[in-house]
């Protein structure tokens, strides 16, 4: 059964576009253009992958994000012809795991799609590591702090692993950006201090005085040592 992949873009040309691609592609496309028949769709199809147009009537991407964020950790790729970097960083905040800005090459982005959904089944890592409260168990994408699950993106997972892998180590954020991401994701630098949040609010991580991922200002990250001081 091929991967559903939603795409929702009130510029049905765009849409059916992106479809066409997906479905030559080996993908089944459900198509929306307008945020709340997407958001039916996403309840009724569980897609593998959302691909959400920023402005839309009704509900707009961001909206449709920040709820499905209440209740699944699905790929989301935003589509936005905003190039405003903080509409880019407030869609990450919001759990996206690419974006992609118009025009853009439809070939491309069933790229980051394949990147996405690789990433959301493992991306490679295998094992499990534990460190102070944090588990991950890599084989079945299953995060843990203090035996509490934790929901994580794919994106936003790998870089915890990445973290954790070498404790101590203080990771710029370009490195996180390309071995954790992928070199060819478009993205600012910025864009890991996004997820950085969002992976500190998962883990239940104050930035303000931080027990497991540390802040080298000017720098990076890293992931704390027993003893060690953010």
């Amino acid at each position: 059964m091929p991967d559903k992949i939603l795409v929702a873009d009130d510029e049905e040309k765009i849409a059916r576009m992106v479809g066409s691609y997906l479905e030559a592609s080996g993908f089944l496309p459900l198509l929306a253009f307008d945020g709340k028949t997407a958001l039916g769709l996403i309840k009724e199809h569980s897609p593998a992958c959302l691909i959400l147009d920023i402005n839309m009537p009704g509900a707009d991407g961001l909206e449709v994000a920040r709820e499905v964020r209440k209740s699944s950790s699905v790929p989301i790729i935003f589509l936005t012809a905003r190039a405003d970097e903080t509409d880019r960083i407030l869609g990450l905040e919001l759990g996206a795991d690419d974006y992609i800005a118009k025009p853009f090459s439809p070939r491309e982005l069933v790229a980051r799609v394949r990147a996405v959904l690789r990433r959301s089944a493992g991306g490679g890592l295998s094992g499990l590591l534990k460190l102070g409260g944090v588990e991950l168990d890599t084989k079945k994408r299953k995060a843990t702090v203090a035996g509490r699950a934790v929901a994580l993106t794919a994106i936003q997972f790998d870089i915890l692993a990445l973290l954790m892998k070498e404790p101590g180590r203080v990771w710029t954020r370009l490195e996180i950006l390309e071995r954790a991401v992928g070199a060819s994701y478009e993205g600012y630098e910025r864009t890991i201090d996004a997820h950085i949040k969002n992976i500190r609010k998962a883990i239940g991580d104050d930035s303000e005085d931080p027990a497991y991922i540390g802040t080298m200002r000017g720098v990076g990250y890293r992931f704390l040592e027993s003893g060690d001081e953010a």
